[in-house]
C-alpha cells in the first residue's frame, strides 16, 4: 500500500452507462500538477439520462470503479469530489445590487460577497437548489466589466452571475448511493465545468470556447469566455439513443448495435458507399449495409448539433467562438465527429486531450476519463488541505469553482 499520509486527491464520475474514477497525488510539496496514480471503471445499469432510478446498483457500479482504482493506486478512498449529471440541470442568469455603506467607500471581501448572495435571491422551486454560483463581471457606479471590485472605492455595486441548479431528489438520490458505497462528497459540480479544467488552455477560456461532453445518456455543455462561466446547460440526448438507432434502423440486437456503433461507427467517408460490413457477435455472422450505418449515424448527430446550437443561441453565441468546440465523452470517439462538427456547427472544433496531468496517460481513454480527471483536479483545490492556497496557480475554471464553493459554504 502506498504511504497513507501523502495527500490524494479523487474525482468520481458517475455516468449514465459507467462510473469513473481517477486518484492523483502530489509528488512533493512544490507540485501543483498531480500525477495519476490509479483509475478504474465500471459498468453502471442503475441510472437513466444521469439520474439515479436504481440506488443498490448504482452504488455498487461505484464500488467497482473505486476498488479498480484503489488497487491501482494503493490507497484506501474515503471521499471523492462528484460530479451532479442530467437535465434535471439548468443554468440561469441572475443580478445582485448593494450599497456600501462603509465611510470609507471601499469594496470589502463581505461586499463582494454580500452581492453575490444577493444574486440568489431568486424565486425557484421549493424542489431545486443552487450548485452554484458563477460571478461573471461587476459593475461599479456604472463602470462595467470589473473582474474582482475589492480595494476599488463606489457607492452602488453590481454583479452578473450565472447560476446553476438542479433537482433535489436527483441529488438526494445521488448522495444516498454514495452512502451505500461508503464514500463521502467532498464537492459537487457540473460534468462539464469538470471536463473543461482538463481540456482547455487559458487563451481558449478568454476567447470564448464550448466543451461538448456527449456521454451515454446526456450531453453536457459549459461555454468559457473571458475566464467566465457564461453557460452551463445538459441536454438529455447521448450515446445510448445512438445504439436505438441503430437497432431500430438495422432491424438488429442492442449488443449488435453497440458493437457496431464502436467498431464501425464514423463520420469520415466521402459520401455513402454499397459496401457490405460484416459483423461476428457471439459466434454468428451479421452483415449490414455501411451505407445504412452512416446515414442512421449521421441523423442522429445532426440532430443533436441542432440542439447544442440552440443553446449557443440562447447567449447569442451560435457560429460566434473564436476558440470552438472541444469534444469529450465516450461519443467524442466516433471518427470525423470533428470535421462533421464543423459543417454543420460553422464552428472549429477539435478532440479534448488532457493538457498537464501526469502519470498513466497513455493507457487511459483521455475523452472518456475527462470528467473525472477534472473532478480529481477539483478535489485537489477544494479538498487539499495545505494544497488549498495554491488555486491561482491552478487553472481558471478551477479557481472559478473554488471561489464558488467558497461562496456558498460561506452562505450556509
Amino acid at each position: 500500500m502506498r504511504d497513507q499520509t501523502i495527500p490524494h486527491f479523487v474525482g468520481l464520475d458517475v455516468g449514465t452507462h459507467k462510473v469513473r474514477v481517477i486518484i492523483g497525488i502530489l509528488d512533493s510539496a512544490e507540485s501543483i500538477i498531480p500525477t495519476i496514480v490509479g483509475y478504474g471503471s465500471a459498468l453502471n445499469s442503475g441510472m437513466r439520462k444521469g439520474t439515479v432510478v436504481h440506488i443498490d446498483d448504482v452504488a455498487q457500479a461505484i464500488n467497482e470503479a473505486l476498488t479498480e482504482a484503489e488497487r491501482m493506486a494503493g490507497v484506501q478512498v474515503q471521499s471523492a469530489t462528484v460530479n451532479v449529471n442530467g437535465n434535471h440541470v439548468q443554468g440561469m442568469n441572475s443580478k445582485g445590487v448593494i450599497a456600501i455603506s462603509s465611510a470609507s467607500r471601499e469594496i470589502s471581501e463581505d461586499d463582494r460577497a454580500r452581492v453575490e448572495e444577493a444574486a440568489t435571491i431568486i424565486q425557484i422551486p421549493a424542489n431545486r437548489e443552487i450548485i452554484q454560483v458563477f460571478a461573471k463581471n461587476y459593475r461599479l457606479d456604472g463602470q462595467d466589466n470589473i473582474k474582482d471590485p475589492v480595494g476599488m472605492q463606489g457607492i452602488r455595486l453590481e454583479v452578473d452571475t450565472h447560476i446553476v441548479t438542479a433537482s433535489s431528489p436527483v441529488v438526494r438520490n445521488l448522495e444516498q448511493a454514495l452512502e451505500r458505497a461508503r464514500i463521502g462528497i467532498g464537492h459537487r459540480t457540473v460534468s462539464s465545468l469538470a471536463a473543461a479544467e482538463v481540456v482547455l488552455n487559458r487563451k481558449q477560456r478568454e476567447s470564448g470556447t464550448a466543451v461538448v461532453d456527449i456521454g451515454a445518456g446526456t450531453t453536457n455543455i459549459v461555454i468559457m469566455e473571458e475566464g467566465e462561466v457564461q453557460l452551463v446547460s445538459v441536454l438529455p440526448v447521448g450515446g445510448t439513443h445512438l445504439t436505438n438507432d441503430l437497432a431500430i434502423g438495422l432491424k438488429t440486437d442492442l449488443d449488435i448495435a453497440e458493437h457496431i456503433k464502436l467498431t464501425h461507427g464514423s463520420l469520415s467517408h466521402e459520401g455513402r458507399t454499397s459496401e457490405m460490413i460484416k459483423v461476428s457477435f457471439n459466434d454468428q455472422d451479421h452483415t449490414f449495409r455501411r451505407s445504412e450505418i452512416d446515414m442512421i449515424i449521421e441523423s442522429r448527430l445532426e440532430e443533436l448539433f441542432e440542439l447544442v446550437d440552440k443553446e449557443f443561441k440562447r447567449i447569442s453565441r451560435s457560429r460566434k467562438l473564436p476558440g470552438g468546440i472541444v469534444f469529450v465523452g465516450g461519443t467524442a470517439k466516433i471518427p470525423g465527429l470533428d470535421e462533421f462538427a464543423k459543417k454543420h456547427l460553422e464552428l472549429p472544433a477539435r478532440i479534448g486531450k488532457f493538457n498537464e496531468q501526469r502519470g498513466m496517460i497513455d493507457d487511459l481513454d483521455q475523452q472518456e476519463f475527462a470528467t473525472a480527471a477534472g473532478l480529481m483536479l477539483l478535489d485537489m483545490l477544494l479538498g487539499g488541505q495545505s494544497h488549498q492556497g495554491q488555486g491561482s496557480n491552478l487553472g481558471d475554471t478551477a479557481t472559478k469553482l473554488f471561489k464558488s464553493f467558497k461562496f456558498l459554504n460561506r452562505k450556509k
